[in-house]
C-alpha cells in the first residue's frame, strides 16, 4: 500500500493537468446550497433537509419539467452530506439521511439521464465542520468519488493554509486523473487568496481546474449580485482571457426562484451570468418555482448564448453616467450577445446608442433578436441610432448576427 501511495504521489509533479476534456461549454444544473444551505434536521423539516430524498426529488424535476434536456444535467450536493470516515478512513455519507449511499445517488442520477456532482474542503473540515480533505486523504477520496461515479467535484478551501492549498488543488486534479474516471473539478481555490494575481496563478488554474470560484459567496440579495458583478467588471482585464472551453471563472449560483430579487433583477442576473460565460447552476426549490422563474431559466436563446462553442468571456464595454452600463460577448458565426444593463432605481430609461458608438466597425447589415421578448430588429447598420427601454435594475439582451454584407464602391 505504502508503494502505491508512494507512485500515486509522484504522479503529482509529472500530471498537473486535468486532462479529462470536460465542460467544453459552462456547465449547467442545479446545486443545493444557496437554498437549503446546511439544513440537517430531517425530523421537523423532511422535505427541505439535506437528504436522499431532496436530491432524488430535484433530479426527478430535472428529468420531468424540462430542464435536463436544455442542459441542466448536473446535481450537485454541497456541503454537511458526510458522516465521517469508516475504520478504513473512507468517506461515508450520514447513515440516516442518506440511508442508501451516494453511488446509489450516482446511479439514480444516470438513470434519469443527469450527472451527480459532489462537495468536499481541502483542509482538517469542511466549511460547515464536517470532515475535510487533508492531504494524506487526497488520493483516497478522489478514488472512493471515482468508485461511487460522482461526475463532478468541487474543492472547497476552509481550514486549510496557502501552502496546503497550492499542494492539494495539483494534487487532487492528479489525483482524480488517475482513478480514470471523467470528474469535472471544480475549485474554490482563488477566492480563498484574493481571486488576483500573483497570490493566484490562472496559468495554472487553467490546467488544473474546469472551473473555480474567484470572490465571495453569494447571497440572495440583489447587493450581493451587484458586489460580485462589480468584482468582475473592476478585473475583466484579468479574469477574461483565462476563460474558455474546459476551464471557466464561477461568479457563484443563480439566485432566480428564491426570495431576494424582483422579476427585473432575476432577468439581469441571467443575461449577466450568461454574458460572463459563466456556469449555470440553480439553486432554488425546483418543485415550487413559478412559471416566470422558470421562463427566465428556460429561455432557449439565453441558453444558446451560455452554451457557445467558442467560450469567450463578455466584458463590459461601456458604462455611462445615466446609470447605464453595456456589455459585450463575442460568439460563433460572427453574432455576439449584447446586454444593455440599468443600475437606475426611478423610472424606465429611454438609451439611445448605435452599434458605432459600441465600437462596432463592420460594413454588415444586422438584425437583433431580443432575447427576453423575441422581437426582432431589422437593418442595423454601424451608424443607424437605436434606442432601447431599460427598466431599473434591468436589462435588455441582443443576440446579434449578421444578415448581409455591404457593397464597397467600385474604384
Amino acid at each position: 500500500m505504502l508503494r502505491k501511495t508512494v507512485l500515486l504521489l509522484a504522479l503529482v509533479d509529472q500530471v498537473l493537468v486535468l486532462e479529462n476534456g470536460l465542460l467544453r461549454t459552462p456547465p449547467m444544473g442545479w446545486l443545493a446550497w444557496e437554498r437549503f444551505r446546511c439544513n440537517t434536521d430531517c425530523h421537523e423539516d423532511p422535505k427541505n433537509c439535506i437528504s436522499e430524498r431532496l436530491f432524488m426529488e430535484m433530479a426527478d424535476r430535472l428529468a420531468q419539467d424540462g430542464w435536463r434536456d436544455l442542459g441542466y444535467t448536473y446535481l450537485n450536493i454541497d456541503d454537511c452530506w458526510i458522516g465521517g470516515r469508516d475504520d478504513k478512513g473512507h468517506l461515508v455519507p450520514d447513515p440516516k439521511r442518506f440511508p442508501r449511499g451516494i453511488a446509489f445517488l450516482a446511479d439514480y442520477a444516470h438513470s434519469l439521464g443527469l450527472q451527480l456532482g459532489i462537495y468536499e474542503d481541502l483542509g482538517n473540515f469542511t466549511c460547515m465542520g464536517y470532515p475535510g480533505t487533508t492531504l494524506d486523504k487526497v488520493f483516497q477520496d478522489a478514488q472512493t468519488f471515482a468508485e461511487w461515479k460522482v461526475d463532478m467535484l468541487k474543492l472547497d478551501g476552509c481550514f486549510s493554509t496557502s501552502e496546503e492549498k497550492a499542494k492539494g488543488y495539483p494534487m487532487m486534479a492528479a489525483a482524480l486523473n488517475a482513478t480514470g474516471r471523467p470528474i469535472a473539478f471544480s475549485c474554490s481555490w482563488p477566492a480563498y487568496e484574493g481571486g488576483l494575481p500573483p497570490e493566484v496563478n490562472y496559468s495554472l488554474l487553467t490546467d488544473i481546474c474546469n472551473l473555480w470560484r474567484n470572490y465571495d459567496d453569494i447571497q440572495d440579495s440583489w447587493s450581493s449580485v451587484l458586489s460580485v458583478l462589480d468584482w468582475f467588471v473592476d478585473h475583466q482585464d484579468i479574469l477574461q482571457p483565462v476563460a474558455g472551453p474546459g476551464h471557466w471563472n464561477d461568479p457563484d449560483m443563480l439566485l432566480i426562484g428564491n426570495f431576494g430579487l424582483s422579476f427585473e433583477q432575476a432577468r439581469a442576473q441571467m443575461a449577466l451570468w450568461t454574458v460572463l460565460a459563466a456556469p449555470l447552476f440553480m439553486s432554488t426549490d425546483l418543485r415550487t418555482i413559478s412559471a416566470q422563474n422558470v421562463d427566465i431559466l428556460q429561455n432557449p436563446l439565453m441558453i444558446k448564448i451560455n452554451q457557445d462553442p467558442l467560450g469567450i468571456q463578455g466584458r463590459r464595454i461601456l458604462k455611462e453616467k445615466s446609470h447605464i452600463e453595456v456589455f459585450l460577448r463575442p460568439l460563433a458565426s460572427e453574432t455576439c450577445a449584447l446586454v444593455f444593463f440599468s443600475r437606475r432605481t426611478d423610472m424606465p430609461y429611454r438609451f439611445r446608442s448605435s452599434l458605432a458608438q459600441l465600437n462596432f466597425t463592420s460594413s454588415s447589415v444586422y438584425e437583433a433578436q431580443d432575447v427576453y421578448t423575441g422581437n426582432v430588429i431589422s437593418g442595423l447598420r454601424a451608424e443607424t441610432n437605436f434606442t432601447v427601454v431599460i427598466n431599473p435594475s434591468g436589462v435588455v439582451m441582443w443576440y446579434l448576427y449578421p444578415v448581409k454584407k455591404l457593397e464597397t464602391s467600385q474604384q
